[in-house]
């Protein structure tokens, strides 16, 4: 199949994780791996915003750097960002240095704050737009969804920035909140009854 490579252990997995070596760890223990970690939720939101006319691999190499300049995504920390935190992640050769990306990362701490206040937790909110399973296209067939369409506009309603559509199916599907191994990749199974397993927030 054409959505599919054969891995080093013989076993086939998705395309796209054989395209750089470091893909294929990411994509064997953490894509489509159901999440409900707040502080990895508002990390994959922030750098999937940070991606936008990147490529993954970028942000991938870079991840750790992200992790120890954001404070691992505590967004309680993140939230008191002051302009001089701003000028000196400016100067950080670690990560992506653009301006509207860093500032949108602090106003989503605060953003997300607000959103734990009223809602009681982020991942609780998030899960709420887990889509059921046959309203979902052939696994990567498909760049945006209804439930992506409507959680990009409840995060832009409620002040969020770099959240459009296709960054929100991104990480929807990163995520686990749905399961887009290819078919016949070995994980697809997995991610699978991970996703069974999983306790809803």
């Amino acid at each position: 199949m054409n959505d599919l490579f054969v891995g080093p252990d013989g076993q086939s997995r998705c395309r796209w994780c054989g395209s750089a070596p470091e893909f294929l760890a990411y994509h064997d223990k953490e894509w489509g791996f159901p999440v409900s970690d707040e502080h990895r939720l508002f990390e994959k939101l922030c750098l999937e915003g940070f991606q936008s006319g990147l490529s993954w691999r970028t942000i991938l190499a870079k991840r750790e750097h992200f992790r120890a300049a954001f404070h691992g995504f505590d967004f309680d920390r993140v939230a008191r960002f002051k302009p001089a935190d701003v000028d000196k992640l400016l100067q950080n050769e670690g990560i992506v240095r653009h301006r509207g990306k860093i500032e949108a990362t602090i106003n989503n701490a605060q953003r997300a704050q607000e959103l734990v206040k009223q809602e009681g937790s982020l991942a609780a909110f998030i899960w709420r737009y887990e889509p059921d399973a046959a309203d979902l296209a052939t696994p990567q067939t498909a760049s945006t969804s209804a439930a992506s369409v409507a959680l990009s506009k409840e995060l832009k309603k409620r002040g969020w920035k770099f959240v459009g559509p296709t960054t929100v199916y991104a990480f929807m599907q990163a995520m686990g909140l749905i399961n887009d191994h290819a078919e016949g990749c070995a994980m697809r199974a997995k991610a699978e009854q991970a996703r069974q397993r999983f306790k809803r927030p």
